[in-house]
């Protein structure tokens, strides 16, 4: 079998990177047809008037015909603006969009960019309607995104389909030894999905406990303010997080309390799961896709820093809690959201579109 993946995606960002990979472990021979636009830019969401211009360029680029022979066309993501150059290149094969997040959800729902109901807010719900209507077939990162995917745009069920965002596993492997004194390590960008308030108002609540923060981002303001307890690093290297991660006493997930963050498990606690590192995160439907309170992770209400201290004030006591974390957590890696695991199901998807053309 072989794949167009097409588009402006971001080539590094994990979600891209990981898909290529899993397919190429389940033998999909995989093209990039990849202009680039948002490559390299670690604040996307000060996308303006440059954005749209490298954006427009990019799409006219699009429209020349690959050269490389396929069977089906994945967009990444992001390429909620690709649809119609990707239906062009696909020539009647199937059309696969893979966009992990709704453009109306994030800047108007969860980032609050744009006031909902504004102008600027309609267009974006018309991109995402027009882009996810598009496809042959959507692919989620969670059931409680396909679900909303499948609502906003007036899909069938069977047009959205799951497979979890997993870890790219030539940079995130099994490794967790961590280090004296024990230290809670929050990596992301920081933007309100991931509830940063939160975890520094449970830095606040437990002095005693050392946090590391790394990202960048909108929130930074909220960062300069921030606990002694508090250490904040701007930026790591992608290839140095895993580093991080084997050395944190536990990892952060997401503590956010939009609807947005009710749907989604960042790439950050895949990346945990599969190093091995005790994830500590939100308790949502999402997580419940995966997750098991206690087993796999300790899971704590969204936004709740007086609860967030206390479990991990409990995680950072009990060294047994800790070790059951680690092998809980990597065992539903391995059964759930591993490359293998991963690889089979998309190649299974490919497969029954190429089945229904």
């Amino acid at each position: 079998m072989r794949v167009l993946y097409f588009g402006t995606y971001e080539r590094d960002y994990p979600r891209n990177a990981q898909v290529i990979s899993c397919l190429r472990r389940a033998g999909v021979e995989v093209h990039e047809r990849h202009v680039a636009v948002w490559d390299g830019r670690r604040d996307n969401w000060r996308a303006g008037p440059g954005a749209a211009a490298r954006l427009a360029l990019a799409e006219l680029r699009l429209l020349q015909r690959p050269r490389a022979e396929f069977d089906a066309v994945i967009v990444g993501y992001p390429g909620h603006f690709d649809l119609a150059a990707a239906r062009r290149a696909a020539r009647g094969r199937p059309l696969v969009f893979n966009p992990l997040v709704s453009l109306s959800d994030t800047f108007v729902g969860d980032r609050g960019r744009f006031r909902a109901g504004s102008p600027t807010a309609r267009v974006l719900a018309g991109v995402d309607r027009r882009a996810l209507r598009a496809a042959d077939l959507v692919v989620a990162d969670t059931r409680a995104n396909a679900d909303y995917l499948a609502e906003i745009a007036g899909l069938l069920p069977d047009r959205v389909e799951v497979a979890f965002v997993g870890a790219e596993e030539r940079v995130f492997g099994s490794g967790w030894s961590p280090a004296g004194p024990f230290t809670i390590l929050f990596v992301g960008k920081l933007i309100p999905l991931h509830g940063l308030e939160t975890v520094l108002a449970a830095a606040k609540e437990a002095p005693e406990l050392r946090f590391r923060l790394v990202g960048s981002g909108q929130l930074e303001h909220l960062v300069r303010k921030r606990p002694s307890n508090v250490e904040w690093l701007p930026w790591v290297e992608y290839e140095q997080l895993p580093a991080e991660l084997h050395r944190a006493g536990c990892a952060l997930g997401i503590f956010g309390t939009s609807a947005k963050a009710q749907r989604v498990i960042p790439n950050k606690a895949f990346q945990a799961l599969a190093c091995g590192a005790p994830l500590v995160t939100a308790d949502t439907p999402a997580a419940r896709e995966l997750l098991v309170d206690g087993e796999s992770a300790v899971l704590v209400p969204p936004g709740d820093a007086p609860a967030l201290a206390a479990s991990l004030r409990r995680v950072a006591s009990d060294p047994e809690i800790t070790q059951r974390l680690s092998a809980g957590g990597r065992a539903a890696y391995e059964a759930h959201a591993s490359e293998r695991v991963l690889g089979r199901r998309w190649r299974t998807l490919l497969e029954r579109e190429l089945e229904r053309r």
